[in-house]
């Protein structure tokens, strides 16, 4: 079974949010899918660890902040290290062709998105208007994994975008 981190990095622009995307290049694979920034934590790496890397290793950002981070904590005992906090989400496969389970985090990052990553081209930034958009089109097509992982992260944004409308009035 794989573990995996993968991150929905997020800022604002005159377009509003925009989160990175990226095209997954893998020379055993025939399809070009766009995913998320993430990967497989090496065995006893932290979540935060892992995420900071990946993100660092596939697209350039260093990420500058996690939510759900706050509520990190570490049980250090005789024998063992244990992390626990807070994803934004959390997936598991019950079908497919990897078994893999893994955390969505979002999280902000600063830097210079890289023209190419580890495994990793057409890194970019996309309005979550303009991804909504070209899903409804079908004119993006996302890995397995994080198709899943970005409806689901549409659908929380769509609830927050009620709610401030809600106490904006």
């Amino acid at each position: 079974m794989h573990v995996n981190v993968r991150a929905i990095i997020e800022r604002e622009s005159a377009a509003g949010t925009e989160i990175v995307i990226q095209r997954r290049v893998k020379s055993n694979e025939d399809q070009k899918p766009f995913e998320l920034p993430g990967g497989r934590i090496n065995p006893f790496e932290s979540y935060v660890s892992a995420l900071k890397r990946e993100v660092f290793e596939e697209t350039g950002l260093r990420v500058n902040k996690i939510y759900g981070a706050e509520t990190r904590m570490e049980t250090n005992d005789h024998n063992s290290n244990v992390e626990i906090l807070k994803p934004f989400a959390i997936y598991q496969t019950v079908d497919g062709p990897v078994d893999s389970l893994g955390a969505y985090f979002r999280c902000e990052a600063q830097g210079t998105l890289l023209h190419q990553g580890d495994e990793t081209d057409n890194i970019m930034w996309i309005s979550v208007n303009e991804l909504i958009s070209s899903l409804d089109n079908q004119e993006i097509d996302f890995s397995w994994v994080d198709k899943s992982g970005i409806l689901y992260y549409l659908r929380w944004f769509k609830e927050q975008q009620a709610v401030d409308s809600i106490e904006d009035n």
